[in-house]
């Protein structure tokens, strides 16, 4: 069974043309949604997804329809290849049934893989020239006085969450953590 998706950006998009080239491909179910390609929550995909067999094809009019991302691609590849499912992209005569596709997608595999690659040797040389610098990264340490004060001043029931974050220099997120260790260490204390 040929199985089709069709996804435009927005709403004021129009399918017509994908859903034509499925159709004449000889799609006989089609999804259809309009949503952003960055999304990786699309629904309608994931239920094509979930309705491919093995021995059926996937088809969308042009790769960038299925995935933004080379990594999501490679993943829904792996997935398609997992469920023993063809994949075919019209516009851009991909077509994992043939042996020229199936080499595509593996060049696509081998470029995602050197991409992370890459990303993560950047990502530790950054993170080596900070601390080479004194800069450790991660949370700022909180000033402990303040954040009693902070602590002090919501237990008072006088002040707003933002007026204890003005008036301290604690911020709200950095209150509520410290609010629930204190809860979780009270229930301890009531186990023991």
């Amino acid at each position: 069974m040929k199985i089709g998706y069709a996804r435009v950006s927005t709403a004021d998009q129009s399918l017509d043309l994908q859903l034509d080239a499925l159709e004449e491909f000889g799609c006989e179910e089609i999804f259809q949604e309009k949503q952003s390609g960055a999304k990786d929550d699309r629904k309608e995909l994931a239920l094509a997804l979930r309705n491919l067999r093995a021995g059926d094809t996937f088809v969308v009019y042009k790769l960038d329809r299925l995935a933004r991302s080379t990594k999501r691609l490679i993943d829904i590849s792996d997935l398609l290849k997992e469920k023993n499912v063809e994949f075919v992209s019209i516009q851009d005569n991909l077509d994992t049934g043939t042996a020229a596709g199936k080499a595509m997608f593996g060049m696509l595999s081998v470029l995602a893989e050197f991409e992370r690659d890459i990303i993560r040797e950047r990502t530790m040389a950054g993170l080596q020239a900070a601390r080479a610098r004194g800069r450790m990264g991660g949370r700022p340490k909180v000033n402990e006085k303040k954040l009693n004060h902070a602590l002090a001043l919501y237990k008072s029931e006088s002040m707003s969450i933002r007026e204890i974050e003005n008036a301290t220099g604690v911020s709200g997120s950095t209150l509520y953590r410290a609010l629930a260790k204190v809860k979780l260490h009270n229930k301890a204390g009531d186990i023991v």
